[in-house]
């Protein structure tokens, strides 16, 4: 049975004469895309119901000069309709809510990569800035054109010299009380921006981060807009653009470098919501800690992390779509006898590969659902709950280091599942693969991000977790009791309710139980957390020579407690997804899929639960064999499963699927 799906809630001004051709969705699929979508399905489905591929899907043979004049005519056509302007001021003229900008971000993504982080870069990165960090004048002056495209924009953080450490950065922002204005220096080579989307070819502004000097003093990292191109699209007075020209991946996405000499630029273009010279040409701020000041300022920028993680998945959806339904079309020796060739996706092995992957792909999806709603939470306090403002930064830094690493390995494996096929540009993967390589290193560094993750949890969300070092966070250590406590991202009445569900079954039928997964995903993070903050506790005793090669001797520990903690987070974000589902059916085959990603991770780290005797031989192999059964069950539901994960089968540009 299939679902014909054209239900447009009304499109766009400027909507193409043409639309999309229908969709045909079985029902099944049908039901799981809504699932999956969640609060957000009608804004996905209009780009599903007047996106075209031609809108949204680049050619893979286009060259850089051909992609970058490709990237930036697709964005403007999709701001004029109504799209990309998600997440800004409704008095400039936005038209949804933050989380609505990051959906529309994982729905771009679907497309083209390229088109998603040069959309990006100006929207959420350049108008980010602006509207997180500026105030009143900047968003009436220079909003409206950033929203539109018409004020071309870059986000200048990253130096030559400094990438994760944005603290050490070395760019100047000296105040001059003389003529009110601010000097934009790079002191030396290292000193200038670099890998600046738009800064090559499109930009004609920067939002550029540099330390505030005034009177002397070094006020810590402050952002001010600087025209870096003029009128006529040539570098402005005092600034060197260079262009860093080909690169592995994002043909598309003008990446560059930016050098400022000594460039002078009125005091009101500092970006001063939480800090700036007033007009008495003093150095003023509601916070008054540096470092505090600081961790604020780049906390409003979170949503541009929560995008890269969403943007990495969806690249991840598209590829094992393309690699599935593959699989279900390709066949490969016969059966014995000279029976029938045998499909793909009937083969154990190309099961493992794929449905597992399926499976945490509707995993971090539900995560992702829940993360975007949460970043709403804290957008609409207005900074009247910092403590969620903080747990929000922490999460988000876990989820884009597991799922951009997760869609790296998944795209890779979606392309040897294709064998051949897979390595041809015409089919769509290698595109894939190549432009979603670097989301692995912007917006943080993975081990990095998961680091921050580990240091949060280590002192309870303290408020100051994000001003120290690593000997900061051992001696904050010592002074914790040695209890974690675990936030969930779920009700606890659920939680408890299906933990001891699970312990009343016999010990044969608990491997399918959800209370058993969930009670040993807390315990694994548990038990990891507690014994890392033993190790801290034991480095912030040594002597101060020692202090870092003790603490640098915990940096593997706090990876593995980070990971136990996403997963745990999206094991009970999927469990409370699952229990929103009305429709019967969906909600089992959910439960099924559900299963699969708790075990697959069980299966993954069925050292450690051995290490630690969370489980015994016998468990450790029935663990893997459930992976294999619960894979080889959903292979006959592939094709509704990849129709669930959302992406508009006229964007895969798959030649083996036409």
């Amino acid at each position: 049975m299939t679902t014909t799906i054209s239900h447009v809630t009304g499109a766009a001004p400027g909507s193409p004469s043409a639309p999309p051709t229908p969709e045909r969705l079985s029902a099944t699929g049908e039901g799981l895309r809504r699932a999956l979508d969640g609060p957000f399905h009608d804004l996905k489905q209009r780009w599903r119901d007047t996106v075209t591929a031609t809108d949204v899907v680049r050619d893979p043979a286009w060259s850089m000069e051909e992609a970058r004049e490709w990237v930036l005519e697709k964005m403007l056509a999709l701001v004029g309709r109504g799209f990309l302007t998600a997440g800004f001021p409704a008095a400039q003229g936005g038209n949804g809510t933050q989380a609505e900008s990051v959906a529309q971000f994982e729905m771009l993504a679907m497309g083209d990569l390229s088109l998603t982080i040069k959309s990006g870069v100006q929207h959420g990165l350049f108008g980010g800035a602006i509207t997180n960090l500026g105030t009143t004048w900047h968003h009436e002056t220079f909003l409206p054109g950033a929203m539109q495209g018409t004020l071309t924009g870059c986000f200048a953080m990253t130096e030559l010299g400094h990438g994760s450490d944005v603290q050490s950065i070395e760019t100047t922002l000296t105040y001059l009380p003389d003529s009110d204005e601010f000097e934009v220096h790079s002191p030396h080579p290292l000193a200038h921006k670099a890998y600046i989307g738009n800064a090559a070819r499109d930009g004609r502004w920067a939002a550029v981060f540099g330390q505030l000097i005034a009177d002397g003093e070094n006020q810590g990292v402050h952002v001010a807009l600087v025209q870096i191109r003029d009128d006529d699209h040539q570098p402005a007075p005092g600034v060197t653009i260079g262009d860093q020209g080909h690169k592995g991946g994002l043909l598309g996405v003008d990446n560059g470098t930016i050098g400022f000499d000594h460039v002078r630029i009125p005091r009101r273009q500092l970006l001063n919501r939480y800090g700036g010279i007033n007009d008495a040409g003093t150095y003023d701020s509601p916070i008054a800690s540096k470092n505090a000041r600081f961790f604020t300022m780049l906390g409003t920028l979170v949503r541009g992390r929560i995008c890269v993680g969403g943007g990495a998945a969806s690249g991840a959806r598209k590829a094992l779509s393309i690699a599935t339904r593959y699989a279900l079309r390709r066949t490969q020796f016969r059966m014995p006898g000279l029976g029938p060739e045998i499909r793909l996706i009937d083969y154990q092995t190309h099961q493992r590969r794929l449905l597992p992957n399926i499976a945490k792909a509707y995993a971090y999806g539900f995560a992702m659902n829940d993360l975007m709603e949460q970043l709403q939470r804290v957008t609409d306090a207005h900074g009247a709950d910092p403590a969620a403002a903080r747990e929000l930064e922490s999460r988000a830094a876990g989820m884009k280091a597991t799922l951009t690493r997760w869609a790296t390995d998944t795209i890779q494996e979606c392309r040897e599942a294709c064998g051949g096929a897979g390595f041809l540009s015409e089919n769509g993967i290698t595109l894939v693969r190549q432009d979603a390589d670097v989301f692995a290193t912007f917006e943080g560094d993975n081990t990095v991000l998961l680091q921050l993750v580990a240091k949060s949890l280590l002192q309870g969300y303290a408020q100051t977790w994000g001003d120290m070092d690593l000997r900061g966070t051992a001696q904050a250590t010592a002074r914790m009791v040695g209890e974690a406590v675990v936030e969930h991202t779920t009700g606890r009445a659920l939680l408890d309710r299906l933990i001891a569900s699970a312990a009343r079954r016999p010990e044969a039928a608990q491997l399918r139980a959800r209370g058993w997964h969930v009670s040993v995903f807390q315990d694994r993070e548990r038990h990891i957390l507690q014994s890392l903050a033993r190790r801290m506790r034991a480095a912030s005793k040594a002597p101060a020579a020692d202090a870092f090669a003790a603490t640098n001797a915990c940096q593997e520990h706090m990876i593995a407690v980070a990971t136990a903690h996403i997963d745990r987070v999206v094991l009970e974000a999927f469990t409370a997804a699952i229990e929103r589902v009305g429709d019967p059916y969906v909600r089992s085959i959910l439960i099924q899929v559900c299963d699969l990603y708790a075990l697959t991770v069980l299966e993954e780290n069925k050292g450690w639960l051995l290490e630690h005797e969370r489980i015994d031989n016998t468990r450790a192999k029935a663990i893997s064999q459930a992976v294999l059964d619960i894979s080889a069950a959903l292979s006959e539901q592939a094709i509704a499963l990849v129709e669930g994960l959302g992406v508009n089968e006229e964007w895969l540009n798959a030649a083996i699927l036409r």
